[in-house]
């Protein structure tokens, strides 16, 4: 089992989702150590991109805010090296495949490895074009996670046998007890169910069926509010929950 793997198997996981550089760098770097101080299990990490077709707006309009303050590929990289030095949990880059392949994937990947990012979550990859990046996530030791989506049993299970590291689902609530034995039918591997939006009833609900819960609107919400000072904010959030 990888490390993002037992990080959240049997944990009941609270994984927040950050766009690196929205506001700052150095404002990340607060909200990333608060989030941690107050027990989330894992961070998910946003590149921002100019065309993030698979989110809403509130995360769209991180991306934008990032990158005209100046955020870049190379400049998050030097800045996950360094984070590293103060945070241990495991890190998941979410991006886009196009973000990948522009950079180059094989070296994109190998820096991953060398500076300390455990998992690529790409929302627009296909299951049938997984092996793009496979190989590469193989060699350098990155784990390529699987998305799955309500659609047929058969998929679910064909997506959940080849998966790596841990499955992200996407899914309301009252889909993600059949979907999630599906998967359980089909691998060991720890189930993450991914809102944008969550409440504590939802969370208490979700937790029946999955080992863990990743958030990102809400998070971006309270960045969006609080700017500079949001990472107290944050904090809280995640304390709450994970309490």
């Amino acid at each position: 089992m990888s490390k993002i793997s037992s990080a959240i198997k049997n944990k009941n996981a609270f994984i927040p989702f950050v766009t690196c550089g929205d506001p700052d760098f150095a404002t990340t770097q607060k909200i990333i150590e608060s989030a941690v101080d107050n027990g989330a299990d894992m961070i998910i990490l946003g590149i921002p991109f100019s065309d993030p077709t698979a989110e809403g707006p509130v995360i769209q309009e991180s991306n934008m805010r990032a990158l005209e303050a100046g955020v870049t590929t190379d400049k998050i990289f030097s800045f996950i090296k360094d984070l590293r030095k103060q945070v241990s949990v495991p890190f998941a880059f979410k991006t886009y495949a196009n973000v990948i392949f522009s950079y180059d994937a094989d070296k994109f990947i190998s820096i991953c490895s060398d500076v300390g990012v455990d998992a690529l979550i790409i929302p627009d990859l296909p299951y049938e074009e997984k092996d793009e990046f496979l190989p590469m996530c193989k060699k350098y030791g990155v784990d390529l996670i699987s998305v799955v989506v309500p659609a047929q049993d058969e998929r679910i299970a064909q997506i959940s046998k080849d998966a790596d590291g841990f499955i992200y689902i996407i899914a309301s609530n009252n889909k993600l007890p059949k979907m999630t034995a599906v998967i359980r039918e089909n691998t060991d591997l720890p189930c993450v169910a991914a809102f944008e939006s969550v409440t504590a009833y939802d969370a208490e609900t979700a937790l029946k069926s999955v080992d863990g819960i990743a958030v990102d609107s809400d998070i971006v919400r309270l960045i969006e509010k609080y700017k500079t000072e949001s990472a107290k904010y944050v904090g809280e959030f995640v304390k709450q929950f994970k309490n």
